[in-house]
């Protein structure tokens, strides 16, 4: 079966890419990397299912790894070099932009420059940069010097496309006015929808970006799997996050049992709605669910063409607004609406 497919936006407008993106964190982000063939077949398997012309939109980082390590990129480059004809079928995202070994974002124009060529190095030719995102709003450096030193890079070749991650609507606009924003990336599900979530997604559609949903399973919490710490291995980033404390999963169980009763009644699983949830957003809203398994990410894709009727939508709605999600997103503030 194939599936449906979107474009993505700015300078990247032509490029046809899957309804549901395929993200890489947590084959690397670990303690113990998920091995080489399990992750390659996983990638595959959504690839193999997009019609042709269609990409699949791959979103990975240089600090992906334990210990903000390069692992993540270094496993993308040993794919593409057992898997070269996938190059072409692939639009690849990688975040950057941080201070080595470290969580602070440095968007100067000389760590962009390390950033963007470090990850041109572990990707050792076997793939294109198509699309470069700082993973945090700077605030110590104007958005408009960090576009305009990827602008700089993108002249020299060493990207092709520029996008934002985890930034304000006011943040996308300033930088989308230096250079056409591809993509902007942000977090997405039914337990992370804030109100600047909205206006970010309604500002990108007014300025022709797409937007990229990350964790649109809430990390996974959202298909019902995990429901305790111990259900995350260990070294796994997950068990560091206020959300997903004991008492906070616990509490927070509640909207997994009210879209899993929904999701039952419609005969997809929990994770299949969230997905499609978050696709309704807009045309122009790309959910990017992680998976290490084939079957996986295969159910993934097929998520992108599960249509909600408005009735559903609304019972989808209720249950979101009703919620009372307990727990930050992160450890700290910063890294939000940059």
């Amino acid at each position: 079966m194939t599936h449906a497919t979107t474009t993505l936006g700015g300078t990247a407008s032509s490029v046809v890419v899957g309804r549901v993106a395929h993200g890489l964190m947590l084959m690397t982000w670990r303690q113990d990397p998920i091995p080489d063939e399990q992750c390659f077949e996983a990638i595959k398997a959504g690839i193999d299912a997009l019609p042709p012309g269609a990409k699949m939109f791959l979103i990975g980082g240089e600090f992906y790894g334990h210990n903000l390590a390069t692992t993540n990129l270094e496993m993308i480059a040993r794919f593409f070099e057992k898997y070269p004809s996938y190059a072409d079928k692939t639009f690849l995202s990688v975040k950057g932009g941080l201070v080595p070994n470290s969580y602070e974002p440095d968007c100067s124009a000389a760590n962009l420059r390390r950033s963007v060529e470090t990850i041109n190095e572990k990707l050792r030719g076997t793939k294109r940069l198509d699309l470069f995102q700082s993973a945090r709003v700077d605030p110590n450096v104007p958005i408009e010097e960090s576009i305009a030193a990827l602008v700089e890079l993108k002249k020299e070749g060493k990207l092709d496309h520029i996008g934002m991650s985890e930034c304000s609507a006011a943040s996308l606009r300033r930088g989308n006015a230096v250079h056409p924003i591809s993509a902007v990336e942000i977090e997405i599900s039914p337990w992370s929808y804030e109100e600047e979530t909205k206006t970010v997604i309604a500002t990108a559609k007014e300025l022709g970006v797409a937007v990229a949903g990350y964790a649109p399973l809430g990390r996974g919490f959202l298909t019902g799997q995990i429901k305790r710490p111990e259900d995350l291995p260990e070294g796994d980033f997950r068990r560091s996050l206020p959300r997903f404390q004991e008492d906070a999963m616990r509490h927070n169980f509640a909207i997994v049992d009210a879209l899993s009763e929904i999701a039952k009644k419609k005969n997809v699983t929990a994770a299949q709605l969230s997905i499609a949830w978050v696709s309704a957003l807009g045309q122009h809203v790309i959910p990017i669910p992680g998976s290490s398994h084939a079957k996986r990410t295969l159910e993934n894709c097929a998520a992108g063409d599960v249509e909600l009727t408005p009735e559903e939508l609304d019972e989808i709605n209720r249950v979101i607004d009703s919620a009372d999600i307990q727990g930050e997103r992160y450890r700290t503030a910063h890294t939000l609406w940059g």
